[in-house]
């Protein structure tokens, strides 16, 4: 019978001590920047023991194949290669929690992260200056080669809008760039988010201003290869962040953006419905059953696309998947009337029973479509 192994005297020491820092670089499409990321770490941190963990999201081009290769010739390098799940906030999780040093590091692969300061940013926390020292582009020392007017300008915006909605005290909550000490993250992590980009934000606000923080200049690099994977969803992720934060995580970010994606599509509906009275001329039976079907549509095309992007449905999966979610909204609207008249003979408020009957539709239809539309495999 075999015996559990239990730690004790008898268990020889390794013959090398583990790694005093973890950088963790989330990754997808960057198999031209890995390479040259993983050579400067190098030569930065010849000083110390170290480890990069690559957190591929199954990169069409095969960048969790060139970290394999690195990973074979070089011990310190590991790659961590996802299926079925995408979003940065995700992998940087996974990646932390799947490391092993006292410290750890997130960075990004497109190289315009300054890999130079982390001997620095390692130095703040190992003396127990910080909990946590941050990479700022709005301190005193702050260069940028690579960041246009346009995405610079409603980056600031941002980052204003969340410190003072979730009255954070750090300069750049919105940095991609930053170390913290594993046993503070490990205390967050149950309560962080796997969905959306801005990990940061979300490590702070969760903290609740119990994380002494350190902020330190950076200079931020052109991108050389790639492109950037923030896309024109990454607003509306950002502002349902915010909100689950508000509600101090009762709400999960997920149904917020949903019900978001909902509110649009309740734009939509109305939209269609004064196009096709007003231009078409069409009866209102039609009209209205015309709306339903394009907020719908838009709301599927929404949802899969950013509520459910690290689940998106592809090809034949895409056709199937908005038939369920046609069926699943359809039985959603009756539960909507239900509960609305139900409320209505009990408190003749139409305001009230409207509200009550769209939380249920809402709630019945993020329900049904986590089950039947956007499964987990």
């Amino acid at each position: 019978m075999n015996e559990a192994i239990r730690p004790g005297a008898d268990i020889p020491l390794q013959a090398q001590e583990g790694p005093e820092l973890s950088v963790i670089v989330p990754t997808f499409n960057e198999r031209d920047n890995v390479t040259v990321l993983y050579r400067r770490l190098e030569a930065t941190l010849a000083n110390v023991a170290w480890e990069v963990v690559f957190v591929d999201d199954n990169s069409p081009d095969g960048t969790w194949d060139v970290v394999r290769a690195l990973a074979q010739r070089d011990s310190r390098v590991r790659c961590i290669r996802r299926i079925g799940r995408r979003g940065l906030s995700g992998a940087c999780i996974e990646g932390i929690l799947a490391s092993s040093a006292p410290y750890v590091a997130v960075i990004d692969a497109d190289l315009q992260h300054d890999e130079t300061q982390l001997p620095k940013m390692l130095l703040l926390l190992a003396s127990d200056q910080a909990d946590l020292v941050v990479g700022s582009r709005y301190i005193e020392g702050y260069k940028s080669e690579g960041f246009n007017k346009q995405r610079a300008g409603a980056s600031a915006l941002a980052t204003e809008f969340a410190r003072k909605m979730l009255r954070v005290e750090i300069a750049d909550p919105m940095s991609g760039f930053f170390m913290i000490r594993r046993d503070r993250f490990e205390q967050l992590a149950p309560k962080l988010s796997v969905h959306g980009f801005k990990i940061l934000l979300d490590v702070v606000a969760t903290g609740h201003g119990s994380l002494r923080a350190v902020e330190v200049p950076y200079t931020f690099g052109a991108r050389q290869h790639g492109e950037s994977k923030l896309d024109s969803m990454v607003a509306l992720d950002f502002l349902g962040l915010v909100l689950a934060k508000l509600t101090n995580d009762i709400v999960s970010l997920r149904f917020i953006l949903f019900a978001m994606v909902g509110g649009i599509g309740l734009v939509v509906h109305l939209a269609t419905l004064f196009i096709a009275l007003q231009l078409f001329n069409a009866p209102f039976a039609e009209a209205q059953a015309a709306g339903a079907i394009v907020a719908m549509t838009s709301n599927f095309i929404l949802n899969n696309f950013l509520t459910y992007r690290d689940q998106r449905l592809k090809g034949f999966a895409l056709l199937r998947g908005l038939i369920a979610f046609y069926i699943v909204c359809s039985v959603g609207l009756l539960a909507n009337v239900g509960v609305a008249f139900s409320v209505y003979d009990q408190e003749p408020i139409w305001w009230l029973a409207g509200m009550a009957g769209a939380l249920m539709g809402v709630v019945w239809n993020y329900a049904m479509s986590g089950l039947f539309v956007w499964r987990k495999k």
